[in-house]
């Protein structure tokens, strides 16, 4: 009997043995998928930032051109600044919340849209849009609107296969474990995967 009752034993420590040396792998395979999301976060916020440091050489060539509308430039000017200010901090990854992100992306489609506006009435001015600062603006924002496109689309895919991980049974114990929560998705939208037109090849 005392045979069998250490063998029982044995069984039952070799069992809880290997459920936690399954937790720990499983663990250990969250963490890079979770620093990917974070690597394809900050290769997005790079994009946008690059995009926001455009504009005050834009708001300096505008400002040159007589009676350009202002408050069209102010929009832009303001939108900047409330995009540039709702950051999210990469060191939390608690703070990649669908709420978040919806705010995030929210104020980028105001900015996207407040650049639209301008570029349409910078339409009106043939001799500012011939400006060799304006012609490198128009050529630069198209290219970075490219690049925000494809980084939201990598983080999107790599807070997808993190999300669809951590969700699976039974995944979502050592998930919930270890605080390894969902992440928000940037959303398509009307107009927020378009590039302002800057195609004044009809000029």
């Amino acid at each position: 009997m005392k045979g069998k009752g250490c063998l029982v034993s044995g069984i039952f420590l070799a069992t809880i043995a290997a459920v936690i040396l399954w937790g720990v792998s499983k663990y250990n395979s969250f963490v890079p998928m979770q620093e990917n999301v974070k690597a394809q976060w900050s290769n997005v916020e790079n994009t946008y930032q690059k995009r926001a440091d455009l504009i005050p050489n834009l708001v300096r060539t505008v400002q040159g051109a007589a009676n350009f509308e202002k408050s069209t430039l102010t929009d832009v000017i303001n939108a900047r600044a409330k995009a540039t200010s709702n950051q999210i901090n990469i060191d939390d990854v608690d703070d990649l919340t669908p709420e978040n992100i919806a705010k995030f992306q929210s104020a980028q489609n105001e900015l996207s849209g407040a650049l639209s506006r301008l570029l349409v009435t910078v339409e009106q001015y043939p001799t500012l849009r011939a400006t060799e600062n304006f012609q490198s603006f128009q050529a630069e924002l198209s290219s970075i609107e490219a690049e925000i496109n494809y980084e939201r689309r990598k983080y999107n895919e790599a807070a997808k296969d993190f999300n669809s991980v951590i969700n699976k049974v039974p995944n979502n114990i050592i998930a919930g474990i270890g605080n390894f929560k969902e992440k928000g998705y940037f959303e398509a939208d009307a107009g927020a995967e378009k590039a302002p037109t800057v195609d004044f090849s009809g000029q």
